[in-house]
């Protein structure tokens, strides 16, 4: 092995090492972590680090584009294990992943959907990991409305014209041939998914709703339904 392949390999074991320790201090102290305590966990002087992360801010966006990606992968393969035929169990599966993975990480979730991080701005490279999951819902729909599957249900109240405007440019910008309509009622169970599982995530649901796993799915039905995937 060349000296500049030893080196590269050595940057990228330490990187890693850097990450390990910053998602073990998230635990402690959350997303207000700081460069000198990751430093102090590794027994290390705090410089040293910044050979690797400039500052906090490096640090959290590696952290926060590594949960993404971790995240959308447990929410892909939970989908790709289901035909996609079977519409609602393939929604309720990615929906149960989101739940499963924010259960087993919660310091990385609470990165991720926590409060704002005071003076961090993430960087646009963060768009699109953060956008699987719905994603993965909005294609799960439109394969129920390809196949003539799709039944929403009517509702009182129209979509204001500019949201409609809005949805109608992302489904241009996306290549959808979701109704903006429709479309609506997934973004509205995706905000309901990760509202849900936030509440959950951070205690917002003790003392108040015990049978959490049947609250969780019996909310997902109905995002199901108001979406108009057929019944399993």
């Amino acid at each position: 092995m060349s000296a500049s392949s030893l080196r590269a390999r050595v940057r990228v074991e330490m990187i890693e090492e850097i990450k390990a320790a910053a998602r073990k201090r998230l635990a402690v102290d959350g997303a207000n972590l700081s460069l000198r305590g990751v430093a102090r966990d590794m027994d290390i002087v705090a410089s040293a680090l910044y050979r690797y992360f400039p500052s906090r801010d490096d640090l959290l966006t590696a952290l926060i584009l590594e949960a993404y990606q971790s995240l959308g992968a447990a929410a892909t393969t939970a989908a790709g294990e289901i035909p996609a035929a079977d519409h609602r169990t393939r929604w309720l599966a990615v929906c149960t992943a989101v739940r499963d993975w924010a259960t087993a990480h919660r310091p990385e979730y609470g990165l991720l959907y926590g409060n704002p991080l005071p003076g961090y701005s993430a960087p646009q490279d963060t768009v699109a990991p953060a956008a699987v999951v719905v994603l993965l819902l909005s294609e799960i729909a439109e394969t129920a409305f390809a196949s003539g599957k799709l039944t929403p249900p009517a509702l009182p109240s129209a979509l204001p014209g500019p949201v409609s405007d809005d949805l109608r440019t992302l489904i241009e910008d996306k290549g959808s041939a979701l109704p903006a309509e429709v479309l609506d009622r997934v973004f509205a169970a995706w905000t309901q998914l990760f509202g849900l599982v936030t509440f959950e995530t951070f205690g917002r649901l003790d003392g108040l709703v015990q049978a959490r796993t049947d609250y969780f799915t019996h909310h997902m039905n109905l995002m199901a339904d108001l979406v108009g995937l057929p019944a399993a």
